[in-house]
């Protein structure tokens, strides 16, 4: 019998937000997998740290941090044909994802290449605009809202029509792109409406007005919320003392 992979949401940050279900299959597999950049430690792994054993065996999956889809892709199918070979001797393997596997998340290449030889379970996790909303202290949208997620990268014109045509929206992967999106968000008279966040739930989390942002510290792991809809919460968002966690206090 081979054994059953598992791809596990571990939320945005905070070690607390994992559901109760992520930890009892993370603390009973005997292999865990889990993204690494080239360049420094996995946030996977880190959220999770405190749960691994010294006996569970650990598969780094190092990713060169690039634009391109490759050798990213050539990456997934050696990492995938290591966990392949533990599946096949019958131990389960759980894949680590920040954030919830299915919402841009890196256990999808995973789930392709391995999904339709191995039974597979996904645990959802926490998605970092979920837990954005709740620290920024305003609801996404309500009723017949819509709420639109759009990709930083996203080229201007793309990104404001898709701005334009929803009632809520939520802005990621923002990082170096970010003084080009405010600038569209100012050409769009939205920037009173939208707060910034940066490494949500996290020790060092900041909570910022978008126009008190300094755009060379954005980083990767920062998202904008804006709520143009027809509730009536704040519509001009009110952060008169911006909330900096990033000293650690």
């Amino acid at each position: 019998m081979t054994g059953k992979l598992y791809g596990l949401g571990l939320g945005p940050g905070d070690p607390e937000l994992l559901t109760l279900k992520a930890h009892r299959i993370l603390t009973s597999v005997p292999v865990i997998a889990y993204p690494a950049p080239d360049t420094g430690p996995s946030f996977a792994r880190q959220i999770a740290a405190q749960w691994i054993r010294s006996d569970q065996l650990e598969i780094p999956m190092v990713m060169p941090m690039r634009v391109e889809r490759y050798p990213a892709q050539e990456i997934y199918d050696k990492a995938c044909e290591e966990l392949a070979h533990h599946l096949f001797a019958g131990s389960d393997v759980a894949v680590l994802c920040e954030g919830d596997p299915f919402f841009y998340g890196s256990f999808m290449y995973v789930f392709e290449r391995l999904s339709a030889r191995y039974e597979t379970e996904i645990v959802p996790g926490v998605s970092s605009i979920m837990a954005g909303a709740a620290a920024l202290g305003r609801p996404l949208a309500a009723r017949n809202d819509v709420l639109s997620v759009v990709p930083g990268p996203l080229p201007d014109e793309d990104m404001e029509a898709r701005i334009a045509s929803a009632d809520a929206v939520a802005i990621i992967k923002v990082g170096r792109h970010f003084n080009r999106i405010r600038n569209l968000l100012q050409k769009m008279n939205l920037v009173g409406k939208a707060g910034y966040l940066e490494r949500i739930s996290l020790a060092e989390q900041r909570i910022l007005p978008l126009e008190a942002v300094d755009a060379a510290s954005a980083p990767y792991f920062s998202i904008i919320l804006i709520y143009k809809g027809q509730e009536g919460w704040i519509s001009d968002l009110d952060l008169p003392a911006a909330r900096d966690n990033s000293d650690g206090e």
